[in-house]
């Protein structure tokens, strides 16, 4: 039975077993599963999702780096907040969902 909590595609049992590792990689260093299981589509989806948020965590470390005194005093919690985004991701991944993250999880860089 599923929850109402989960949401976006449910992946394959073996699939997820099998490359349960690389998804949570994903989050650390995105581009392991895209090299070692680029045909899972449990290990891409979550592949995505570690590119999606690394490339967000670079523009906001960027943009508010730039920023006189008000960036300066927001980076530290918007990197807290990524960090929060990455457990949230590790936490999906080796739970085998493929849970989108809020608000960053519907972009789709990976096919």
């Amino acid at each position: 039975m599923q929850n109402s909590f989960s949401s976006g595609p449910q992946p394959d049992p073996n699939d997820v077993q099998t490359n349960k590792v690389m998804a949570v990689l994903a989050y650390i260093l995105f581009f392991v599963p895209l090299l070692a299981a680029k045909d899972s589509p449990f290990a891409m989806y979550h592949a995505n999702q570690g590119l999606v948020l690394f490339l967000a965590a670079v523009g906001v470390n960027i943009v508010l780096s730039i920023i006189p005194i008000i960036g300066w005093i927001l980076l530290p919690f918007a990197n807290l907040a990524i960090f929060v985004y990455i457990i949230i991701g590790i936490i999906n991944a080796a739970n085998g969902r493929m849970k989108p993250l809020p608000f960053i999880g519907t972009v789709s860089i990976i096919k």
